[in-house]
């Protein structure tokens, strides 16, 4: 009779473990944060952020994915202490079970709500994504138990982003536009107001300062077509006027400009497209999918990238409106050739430094840090906008690429971008050494 009440127990044991793993295999792998990090982006666009305030939203979502679902892995340690003012983050209970996979997508969905303008897309999609939480079989309690910490975590990640300097920066005064022939000014078609002119008094997440990697100011502005100034906007026009088939592909692969216009005739309307920060979180999505890469550890992937990005935009606009410096198209039809136009559209505000070479520097420096050097992977972040993917041997190679775009694209003067990946690099080498592998993983 003992030995017939051993087996029933056994079997009951072996039959809840069994529901048990049934659910944890259902929920294991990653694409429900892939598809919560991609839906951000898409409401991104959609609602015409900046790049800036699109890497500022990035940053905190992924804060709180990483937060939550660092308990995964106990190799994973917090980044409260190595982020700017960022308190302990509340802990779950102790002995007790928990999906950390809901978990994480409740607290990446509940903190993007907070960033985000269309919240009826979002909250569609979040419905879903509890369904397939709810049909994946988890017990009522876990599932309760995991959303109630979702919530802890994004409360807290909102409570310390509203302390970041963002909601007063909303009432500081617009740019006022300088008479000076250096500086720059609205361009065609929509001859726009320059954007965030105090992005630089964000709190910054890992940097000292927006200033702290300060970089060289630019070439001294000149007319003299020997000045070096001149010579620069010559090489801009040149290459714009000669592009190959090839550099105009790169140039619209790494376009990323929000605020395209179109006019017809006396119609005016948007083309919406990813941020240069939406790009590179793709890549990340790219990345983890190649490196086969758990779900806690996507997390890292992201949240290591999206602070790069954030503190990139800091300390990129920090010196764009400290130079102010006029945007080749504005120069080139001055002092050279009154009817050139670039490829690209010239985004609203100033041009030294390249943004999109500053942040992909950072970005690159960070992936590289997780998943190594010669990262071979294929980029098919435009294909939905339209265009094929490219394929690339490194981080570092595509951030190349990124950077001399700008010049194929005629929005940036080669100065721009070189000094841009320069700073870039130096600030993701800076967040690697912060929170890097060795920082955020215990020895």
């Amino acid at each position: 009779m003992k030995a017939q009440y051993f087996i029933f127990t056994v079997v009951l044991i072996i039959a809840s473990c069994s529901a048990t793993n049934e659910y944890r295999l259902a929920v294991a792998d990653a694409s429900h944060l892939h598809q919560s990090i991609k839906k951000v982006t898409d409401i991104i666009v959609h609602d015409i952020f900046s790049p800036p305030v699109a890497s500022r939203i990035y940053a905190y979502v992924s804060i709180a994915a990483y937060e939550t679902a660092r308990h995964m892995d106990t190799t994973l340690t917090t980044l409260a202490g190595k982020l700017n003012d960022l308190p302990p983050v509340p802990a779950p209970e102790k002995n007790a079970e928990y999906c950390y996979e809901l978990a994480s997508v409740h607290a990446t969905l509940l903190t993007a709500r907070t960033f985000l303008f269309s919240e009826d897309k979002l909250d569609a999609f979040y419905n879903a994504e509890m369904e397939f939480y709810r049909e994946a079989g988890i017990p009522d309690d876990v599932f309760e138990r995991s959303i109630n910490y979702g919530s802890k975590v994004s409360e807290h990640i909102i409570k310390w982003s509203s302390k970041d300097n963002y909601k007063q920066t909303r009432s500081f005064p617009k740019y006022s536009i300088d008479s000076s022939p250096s500086t720059w000014k609205p361009t065609p078609p929509a001859y726009m107001d320059a954007v965030e002119p105090h992005w630089n008094k964000i709190r910054p997440f890992t940097i000292d300062s927006a200033s702290q990697f300060r970089c060289s100011p630019p070439p001294a502005f000149s007319t003299d077509p020997k000045s070096d100034f001149y010579k620069l906007a010559h090489e801009v026009y040149e290459v714009g006027k000669n592009l190959t088939e090839e550099q105009r592909s790169i140039a619209a692969f790494w376009d990323c400009n929000p605020f395209m216009m179109n006019v017809k005739g006396h119609v005016m309307f948007a083309t919406k497209k990813i941020s240069p920060g939406g790009h590179w979180m793709n890549i990340t999505r790219v990345a983890c999918e190649t490196a086969k890469r758990d779900f806690a550890h996507c997390t890292e992937a992201y949240v290591r990238v999206a602070i790069a990005l954030a503190d990139g935009f800091i300390a990129c606009w920090d010196e764009k409106y400290r130079s102010l410096l006029i945007r080749p198209e504005s120069y080139i039809n001055q002092y050279i050739d009154e009817n050139w136009v670039p490829m690209l559209q010239t985004p609203p505000f100033p041009e030294y430094i390249s943004g999109h070479s500053t942040i992909s520097g950072a970005a690159a420096l960070t992936l590289t840090d997780v998943f190594g050097d010669n990262f071979a992977f294929t980029d098919s972040t435009e294909v939905e906008f339209g265009m094929p993917s490219r394929s690339f041997t490194s981080f570092n190679r595509a951030a190349d690429e990124a950077a001399v775009s700008r010049l194929y694209g005629g929005i940036h003067y080669r100065a721009a971008n070189d000094t841009g990946l320069i700073m870039g690099r130096r600030i993701g080498e800076f967040i690697n050494r912060k929170i890097g592998a060795g920082t955020l993983a215990k020895p």
